[in-house]
């Protein structure tokens, strides 16, 4: 069994054909993503099919207008699905549960011999087919038109890893390197919480740095089995440590950690420790800088960071929040990843 991870960008695989029906395997927990997509260059006649919102898509156009027909029933429930769809007269079937049908004008689909699997190049534009994003999940047996596709011998690929026999909601760290968010930027200022779930099996590794190129910074990291919050408002780090039980014990954990401008605060699993802040005159952290999670690249200064192993586990529901506004970290829409999983995590 061939099963890719088509967490970022594309597969390609060249196949002739005038018309289309398409069958395949997939599993997902992501809401929207492309999964498949054949058209000419100037995308005139195209067909795609897609995740919206949590649900199966399929658009085509054959020359004379488009039409797009949508599966009944959510399928972003990480259970695998079977997927067919119909030739000339469109219909998507999930799991041998019929959809409505609808009629595509035209006479044949003329297109370009590629298959777009899981995402498209950056270089290509979207059109036509709008902006659908990579998809995040798992395909497999695919077939078109009768003809088998392997997708162990793409064309071309790019980011495109081995899925898990099992998964779970959540991002996935081999404990080789780490996720860049917020590329332009991240002011922590005087008041931010950050908000997240982990799981690990490992007593030491980083779970979030922001740093400037000072000495301004805060840090979430796992040292000696527990949580480790810091943050310097540029007169010295200030810390606070989780205790009790060992965090390391492969069981998801949910970690809150909020700086105002007088303390800290670290709460894991509902239970809190706080530390006062004994630098009065400091109490803002004056950073503008990315966000590193699971780790972060060498040469990169974190002034908040006592451990530099990357973290190896999963990691889910990621939020930085300011004020009243939250910021959700999307790993499948990160500006660099190394060694990380998006949206796809194993299950015991």
């Amino acid at each position: 069994m061939v099963c890719l991870c088509l967490t970022l960008e594309f597969t390609t695989v060249s196949v002739p054909f005038l018309s289309v029906s398409v069958r395949l395997l997939f599993r997902s927990w992501a809401l929207d993503g492309l999964i498949l997509l054949l058209s000419d260059s100037k995308q005139m006649d195209f067909v795609v099919l897609s995740l919206k919102g949590g649900r199966l898509m399929m658009s085509a156009d054959l020359g004379k207008g488009p039409a797009s027909i949508t599966s009944s029933v959510a399928v972003n429930n990480g259970e695998w699905h079977t997927v067919k769809v119909g030739r000339r007269v469109m219909s998507v079937s999930v799991n041998s549960l019929k959809t409505e049908s609808i009629s595509v004008k035209g006479n044949q689909l003329d297109v370009d011999n590629k298959v777009f699997l899981g995402g498209t190049p950056h270089t290509m534009t979207s059109r036509r087919i709008g902006d659908t994003g990579s998809f995040p999940g798992c395909v497999e047996s695919i077939s078109l038109n009768g003809v088998v596709l392997d997708v162990s011998k793409p064309a071309s690929q790019h980011g495109v890893t081995s899925c898990f026999t099992r998964d779970q909601i959540g991002s996935y760290f081999n404990g080789s390197g780490y996720a860049e968010m917020i590329h332009d930027g991240y002011k922590v200022g005087s008041d931010m919480t950050v908000s997240l779930e982990f799981q690990t099996s490992q007593s030491e590794g980083v779970l979030l740095g922001i740093s400037s190129a000072k000495v301004d910074a805060v840090g979430l990291e796992i040292i000696n089995g527990q949580v480790v919050f810091n943050v310097n408002n540029g007169a010295g780090r200030v810390s606070v440590r989780s205790g009790g039980q060992m965090l390391c014990d492969g069981q998801w954990h949910r970690l809150l950690a909020q700086k105002t401008k007088h303390a800290l605060s670290l709460t894991v699993d509902e239970r809190t420790y706080t530390t006062a802040n004994p630098y009065p005159q400091s109490t803002s952290a004056e950073t503008n800088n990315p966000v590193f999670l699971g780790g972060y690249p060498a040469g990169v200064k974190q002034n908040c960071l006592s451990v530099s192993s990357s973290f190896r586990g999963c990691l889910r529901n990621l939020q930085l929040l300011k004020s009243h506004l939250t910021k959700t970290l999307d790993l499948s829409s990160a500006h660099f990843l190394l060694g990380v999983t998006p949206n796809s995590c194993p299950a015991s």
